[in-house]
């Protein structure tokens, strides 16, 4: 009797558990989640929600991809049409470079070949013509005196004196007198007749007139006592020995009544003229014994009293 009893209540419990496990299957939306209701929930970290993140986000791009592959491919280049605007620059563009490149390589060739090519043109001309120049004459001789061989004989105190007495200089008869001034003030007379010639100048070793102006150089006049054909009072023809003055090549001038005299060359003196040299202040006024010197010693009283 007991094991009727306990085999029935095998064969009951056997049925009632396929009878559950029918009635979990065929109604699932009834019975979700709830043989999950005594099992506790698993925490995810930060880490794992950004590798799901990512791996949805990857999938959804290969989604897109899988629609659009030559968007996304990045070794696909689409080649699109630019409007007409856009194509008439660059083919603009393209021919000033064509041109610019042209002008170089025709500059450049001119540049290497400028006997054959004249500049700016590409035409080819050929060799230049010769340059037909005159037959130099050859120098003649001259014989003309250098004053190299006076050196020796024309040298004072060491220096090399540029004036030549003339043939025809002569001292004089007339004693002539030279009176300097420097502004209102007289200086020491000087005397002409005891030299035919007085050199003037910066030098005082050879200078027989110092002139200590800067603006006057170191050889710069000269006083020349000449005998020269002149006619008297009376008409008659008479050999006279006169005074000139002739400039050394100065670099200022020398300076006859306030007009500046030629270089080189001699320039008869008068009773009364007043020379000056260079820059310098001085005046020289020439006489002789026989002037009149009445004007001078008034102007001297004046300044005197």
């Amino acid at each position: 009797m007991s094991d009727s009893s306990s085999e029935d209540e095998r064969v009951e419990y056997e049925r009632r558990k396929r009878k559950k496990h029918r009635s979990r299957s065929q109604s699932p939306r009834e019975n979700r989640g709830k043989h999950k209701k005594h099992k506790k929930h698993k925490r995810h970290s930060d880490s794992d929600e950004d590798d799901r993140r990512e791996a949805r986000n990857e999938r959804d791009r290969n989604d897109h991809r899988r629609h659009r592959p030559d968007k996304y491919d990045p070794h696909k280049k689409i080649k699109q049409e630019p409007d007409d605007d856009l194509r008439n620059q660059r083919r603009e563009r393209e021919r000033n470079d064509d041109r610019r490149r042209k002008a170089r390589r025709q500059r450049e060739r001119e540049n290497n070949d400028d006997d054959q090519f004249q500049f700016g043109q590409g035409r080819n001309l050929g060799p230049e013509p010769p340059v037909k120049t005159e037959p130099k004459e050859k120098e003649k001789p001259n014989f003309e005196v250098s004053g190299k061989l006076a050196e020796d004989t024309n040298t004072y105190r060491g220096v090399v004196i540029k004036y030549n007495e003339p043939p025809e200089a002569r001292k004089p008869r007339r004693k002539w007198r030279l009176y300097p001034f420097k502004g209102d003030q007289a200086l020491p007379m000087l005397h002409l007749h005891r030299q035919s010639a007085f050199l003037l100048g910066r030098d005082r070793r050879v200078a027989d007139i110092p002139v200590d102006h800067p603006s006057c150089s170191k050889q710069h006049a000269a006083l020349q006592f000449r005998l020269v054909e002149g006619r008297r009072d009376n008409g008659a023809m008479c050999r006279q020995v006169k005074p000139y003055v002739i400039d050394l090549g100065s670099a200022n001038g020398t300076f006859v009544n306030n007009k500046q005299i030629e270089a080189q060359r001699y320039v008869e003196l008068l009773e009364k003229d007043v020379l000056k040299f260079g820059f310098s202040t001085r005046e020289y006024v020439l006489l002789h014994e026989k002037a009149d010197t009445s004007e001078l010693h008034d102007e001297d009283e004046e300044d005197s009293s």
